[in-house]
């Protein structure tokens, strides 16, 4: 019975926000929200990276971890190249080494 819930709120949840996004005509956008939606993934992902990467269990900032470290190898890396999938694999890469080596 409860995955039965679970999985019916999971098609609702989907579904309000997928006709949010399938209804709209891209046409029918003025040029400014055009514009300003452009910048919805540079607002988003950096709120979603930001706790997973400074803060602790205790919801403290951290700033001598592994992740920090690794996040500072990718911040360099994106910085100079402007490559995401080459920034993402340089983060991976980084963190990976970092925890097998220290």
């Amino acid at each position: 019975m409860i995955w039965t819930l679970i999985i019916v709120a999971g098609i609702i949840t989907f579904m309000m926000r997928y006709s949010l996004i399938a209804l709209i005509k891209p046409e029918s956008l003025s040029p400014t929200t055009k514009k300003v939606l452009t910048y919805v993934p540079s607002a988003v992902f950096p709120a979603i990276i930001f706790p997973a990467v400074f803060l602790n269990k205790n919801q403290s900032f951290q700033f001598d971890t592994y992740e920090v470290y690794a996040f500072i190898c990718a911040l360099i890396v994106g910085y100079l190249t402007k490559n995401t999938i080459l920034t993402i694999i340089t983060g991976l890469v980084s963190y990976w080494i970092i925890t097998f080596l220290l």
